[in-house]
């Protein structure tokens, strides 16, 4: 099990995390949604060690929480200039000769001998994905995997996670496409003014997608009819 306590965080003056406590089953993937700013980003790169909590922590099968558990799928990824894709996953899974580059390549079909730099937005995307696969940790944090795939790369994705579920691994996703999650997340957490506010199951994913959209409609309603009438 993968523990959050009474994680709190501020940036200067501002509190972004605000006693954020959060239970996450091994073998479950589990889903994290929010507005813009409302801190998904800050809480994942606390996760992964590169932001320190200004208080609580974080456990894993009741133990702290170490980096080296952990597989961090960014949301802008970065490369190095002048490194190939076939360098890039080398590099990563240089300590994990199980990982075969060429046979999980081919379900992405990427360019490994060109250089990243020449890389479309979408086969960065694939390529760091495919980085996280190579470290083999117990851990995922995935922030915004499907954005800026093709349509049959995000089903791909979705079916590697199944998988990886199956073997019992922790997955923590999030995504701006509230469909995303629901399609593949045992569980969702609406994160909220630096707060999990609810945590809801399959059963209540419908719940949550009308909470969700009653929320915009109540933000917009009153200045779309200005805009636009009735």
């Amino acid at each position: 099990m993968l523990e959050f306590k009474n994680i709190k965080l501020s940036y200067s003056t501002k509190e972004v995390l605000k006693g954020l406590n959060l239970q996450i089953q091994s073998g479950d993937i589990h889903g994290i949604l929010g507005m813009n700013g409302a801190g998904k980003t800050t809480l994942f790169r606390s996760i992964y060690g590169f932001l320190k909590p200004t208080s609580g922590s974080f456990h894993f099968n009741e133990k702290i929480l170490l980096q080296k558990q952990i597989a961090f799928l960014e949301t802008e990824n970065y490369f190095y200039s002048f490194m190939k894709g076939r360098e890039y996953l080398e590099l990563l899974s240089d300590k994990e000769k199980s990982f075969d580059i060429d046979a999980w390549n081919a379900l992405f079909e990427l360019p490994l001998q060109q250089f990243t730099d020449a890389y479309s937005t979408g086969m960065k995307k694939k390529l760091a994905f495919l980085g996280v696969l190579a470290l083999q940790r117990p851990i995922f944090i995935l922030d915004e995997p499907f954005n800026g795939v093709d349509i049959e790369s995000n089903e791909k994705i979705s079916l590697i996670l199944e998988r990886l579920k199956a073997q019992g691994k922790t997955i923590i996703i999030s995504s701006h496409i509230i469909q995303s999650l629901t399609k593949i997340c045992d569980k969702i957490s609406y994160l909220n003014n630096g707060v999990i506010e609810r945590t809801y199951d399959k059963k209540t994913f419908p719940e949550l997608e009308k909470e969700l959209a009653d929320r915009v409609k109540a933000g917009i309603g009153e200045r779309l009819d200005g805009l636009l009438g009735n």
